[in-house]
């Protein structure tokens, strides 16, 4: 499962790049209110750190508006995804960039059904939001193998991409289902290193080095 950072924050970026655990970045206009800064300048500082690929997201809801907002956001890296929203509009984008060569991640999945949709329209990425539904009552997982299945049974190279990710439980139940990626908050990821078992062994071993008075160089 590729590791995909949801966040604007470039210190949090660089740090995961530096840990060999960061596959490429996504962000929204809420993480770019939350970091305060330009989104263009963002964008750019992000793709000097990491080759992978970067979701930077159209604000247009229109299908002109989208291409033109789409035309500057690819011009940054070649490693630019452009960001969609799953209607009518968003789809008709999805086909036109991605005959164009242009990766497309289409945001804002609730559904199989949506996530069929964007497949047929040559989406790289299906973003679906598992935290969202389990908001509203629904198990978000239960969505991720829907669109697993439906995927695998017909041969759709489009990416599951999971999305509102909100615990490292939300992790490791994809990545069991076979979701291609995940997209989380920095803290989520260094929430997964957590154990206690981790903890008590290394305060155990140190504690048995100190008594042997020995040192290491």
């Amino acid at each position: 499962m590729k590791f995909f950072a949801d966040t604007a924050d470039i210190a949090d970026i660089r740090l995961l790049h530096d840990s060999g655990l960061l596959d490429g970045v996504t962000t929204n206009p809420s993480l770019i209110k939350k970091a305060g800064r330009d989104f263009i300048e963002v964008v750019k500082e992000i793709a000097t750190i990491t080759n992978g690929p970067i979701s930077a997201e159209v604000v247009a809801l229109d299908h002109d508006g989208m291409m033109k907002e789409a035309e500057v956001l690819r011009k940054i890296a070649d490693n630019i995804a452009i960001k969609v929203p799953l209607t009518l509009e968003g789809l008709k984008t999805c086909k036109a960039l991605t005959d164009d060569g242009t990766m497309v991640n289409v945001t804002l999945c609730f559904s199989a059904n949506q996530a069929l949709l964007a497949a047929k329209a040559g989406a790289t990425y299906i973003s679906p939001f598992v935290g969202r539904h389990d908001d509203v009552g629904y198990p978000g997982m239960e969505l991720i193998a829907d669109i697993r299945l439906v995927y695998d049974n017909y041969d759709f190279p489009t990416q599951i991409l999971v999305a509102s990710v909100r615990s490292p439980v939300h992790v490791h139940d994809a990545a069991k289902i076979g979701a291609d990626v995940m997209t989380a908050p920095p803290a989520i990821i260094w929430q997964m290193f957590k154990h206690p078992l981790t903890d008590n062994g290394i305060a155990s071993f140190l504690k048995d080095w100190e008594a042997t008075g020995q040192k290491i160089g």
